[in-house]
């Protein structure tokens, strides 16, 4: 079958669910995922043909497509800041906005890094994507990366080693004191950071069906009566365990932007800093600890 006539049948199927530019983004995708075949080639070879178990695969992800499954999980992978990483249904799918993160704090501590090692938590760590672009970017950083979820640490690990990173990772509840007196033994850090489950049940109605339907509710809603609970436990351990003058961060809920920031001034954190990021919405929040 000549790709062309498979693209024809991509954008029939699916621009009504997603739009035609979502849908040659999928569709270039999958060629170079499947076929190693760039974009560039299907300009050069309009009558570039595929064989009939590589056309099977692709009328495959088209139908899981249909579904609203995230074609990230459906190749399973992803990128990253640059950096690949393999992602499933145990771990969220890796957002720009967590990026934009990932990137201050490097921007922040690089000079640092290169004078000295500097160590690193990283609290909900779910694919590993803010530890191991730390990791990668920051030399000498020593990188520790927590999570609750054994299925994703398994992920985390298989990303790790993909991107030749040594990670020190932790399996662990940060809503459990016994996970702080753990963690106690690994001394203080430098820098803390968390995108902790932030969402919350009443704003459901607002995540789109290909999210809610398929990654990870663990990692992503809290309860309506507490929705910062993660933020504080976090907010807690680092006063014990942030060195003086070290830094936390954190991505988090847009509309709980003052909230969150209150509760860092009220635990006498300095320098605290709410940051919007690119679509202008609440995003970051950064402090020092005294």
């Amino acid at each position: 079958m000549k790709l062309l006539d498979l693209q024809n049948i991509y954008h029939k199927e699916l621009d009504a669910i997603y739009g035609k530019d979502e849908v040659n983004s999928f569709f270039y995708l999958c060629t170079e995922h499947y076929l190693n075949v760039p974009r560039i080639q299907m300009t050069l070879e309009p009558e570039f043909t595929i064989t009939k178990p590589e056309t099977d695969t692709f009328f495959t992800v088209l139908e899981e497509l249909k579904q609203q499954k995230p074609i990230q999980y459906i190749l399973r992978e992803t990128e990253f800041y640059g950096l690949p990483f393999k992602v499933n249904e145990h771990v969220l799918i890796p957002r720009p906005e967590t990026e934009e993160l990932v990137d201050l704090i490097i921007k922040c501590h690089s000079e640092r890094s290169e004078k000295s090692q500097i160590k690193i938590l990283d609290i909900g760590t779910g694919s590993g994507c803010i530890a191991i672009s730390l990791a990668k970017n920051l030399p000498n950083a020593d990188v520790y990366a927590l999570d609750i979820s054994k299925e994703a640490l398994s992920v985390a690990k298989e990303n790790a080693k993909l991107n030749n990173v040594n990670i020190r990772f932790i399996e662990a509840n940060i809503l459990n004191e016994i996970c702080h007196s753990a963690l106690d033994a690994q001394s203080t850090y430098d820098i803390i950071v968390s995108n902790p489950p932030y969402v919350r049940e009443l704003e459901k109605q607002e995540i789109k069906p290909n999210v809610l339907d398929n990654e990870p509710h663990l990692a992503l809603f809290v309860e309506d009566n507490n929705p910062l609970v993660f933020y504080k436990a976090i907010t807690n351990f680092a006063l014990k365990n942030l060195k003086e003058n070290g830094r936390l961060y954190f991505e988090i809920n847009q509309y709980l932007g003052e909230e969150t920031r209150e509760l860092l001034i009220d635990a006498d954190f300095r320098d605290v800093d709410l940051i919007k990021d690119l679509n202008g919405n609440y995003r970051i929040l950064k402090g020092k600890r005294f």
